[in-house]
């Protein structure tokens, strides 16, 4: 769990203020339902990545009837994988979308390092925050 409560209420006039998992970094992230397709959108420094909102529920139902600890494994789109991650679950033709979570490409990637705090801000996962190889599990 987060050592600090993360802010704002997930709009796009109060985003989430969160920490990566291993504390690094701070960004922003909101909810913008009236995009084509509706996104949670990740402001990063000048760079603002974009995933399907539903990845939130998705991502949520993957972790609860996976039932444990799951690995973060966070890397960028050019990268692959580890096998048995959210970054992978994120990518794979089996997850429910058919493949990548992330909308613009060459932007798609980091899934496991950016919408995990999400999903830990609103209660619905828990999430390490050790300085590496964090996992994340279901509320």
């Amino acid at each position: 769990m987060a050592d600090t409560e993360p802010s704002g209420s997930g709009t796009p006039d109060d985003p989430w203020i969160l920490s990566t998992p291993p504390g690094t970094s701070q960004y922003e992230a909101y909810r913008d339902e009236a995009a084509d397709p509706p996104a949670v959108v990740v402001q990063v420094g000048k760079s603002q990545l974009r995933y399907h909102l539903r990845a939130i529920e998705d991502l949520h139902k993957m972790l609860a009837e996976h039932g444990g600890w799951v690995p973060l494994g966070s890397a960028d789109e050019q990268k692959s994988a580890a096998d048995g991650t959210v970054e992978a679950w994120g990518r794979s033709a089996d997850n429910p979308v058919g493949g990548w979570y992330g909308i613009k490409k060459g932007m798609r990637g980091r899934f496991g390092m950016y919408v995990p705090p999400v999903l830990e801000a609103l209660g619905l996962a828990e999430v390490e925050h050790n300085p590496r190889n964090n996992r994340m599990r279901a509320r």
